[in-house]
């Protein structure tokens, strides 16, 4: 059986909602953040080398990277769902929102987190990573004004590797100017599936910056 290793308050979140949507059974194995540090225990090393969450094991195979993991389970247990095959429309696009995801979307996040902890040290360059935060939202805003998701009219697991940067801009405060990226985010929150994986693996309780 597959296992999820599981870290709160993680993008390993989506990794479980996928799977609920696959109706693939399988188990969690739950670690906690240091309440002081927010990292990941060191048991996660055990795991895989880089100690980080999310990572699956499936038998003897064991998966890192959000990305990867999703591709994995979608083309081994989908059955076709979720993925579009190459050459058909829209596989482009949702290649693309698989990478765009943690390759440009979430770096300016994580950038405005840990310059935030220096305080005034940091204050030159937050202007030049909002105005980052502000181009991408945009841009996936504008994006929506063609179809309900991000790569088409119906959901795929590009949506589901999307719903984390989401997860991030909406508990800053940053969607309120973004309307359609905000009627995303609920639309996927409502999905059963996805109300699911938070009872399972519990809340999103992101750092609010």
């Amino acid at each position: 059986m597959i296992k999820v290793h599981h870290l709160n308050n993680s993008r390993s979140h989506r990794v479980l909602w996928l799977l609920e949507e696959l109706g693939t059974p399988y188990e969690i194995v739950h670690y906690k953040r240091d309440a002081v540090t927010r990292l990941a225990p060191p048991e996660l090393k055990k795991v895989h080398p880089l100690g980080k969450s999310p990572v699956i094991s499936d038998g003897n195979l064991v998966v890192a990277e959000s990305g990867a993991i999703i591709e994995y389970l979608t083309k081994t247990y989908g059955k076709g769902k979720f993925w579009p095959a190459d050459g058909s429309p829209g596989w482009i696009e949702h290649s693309h929102w698989m990478h765009f995801a943690e390759g440009s979307a979430m770096l300016p996040f994580l950038l405005g987190l840990y310059v935030g902890m220096l305080g005034e040290a940091g204050a030159a360059l937050r202007p030049r990573i909002e105005s980052e935060i502000t181009n991408h939202l945009a841009y996936m805003e504008g994006v929506l004004a063609k179809h309900d998701y991000l790569a088409g009219k119906e959901m795929t697991a590009a949506d589901v590797q999307m719903s984390f940067v989401l997860e991030v801009a909406d508990t800053s405060g940053r969607l309120k100017d973004f309307p359609r990226l905000a009627g995303l985010i609920k639309r996927l929150r409502e999905r059963p599936a996805y109300k699911r994986a938070i009872e399972k693996g519990g809340p999103l309780e992101l750092i609010r910056r």
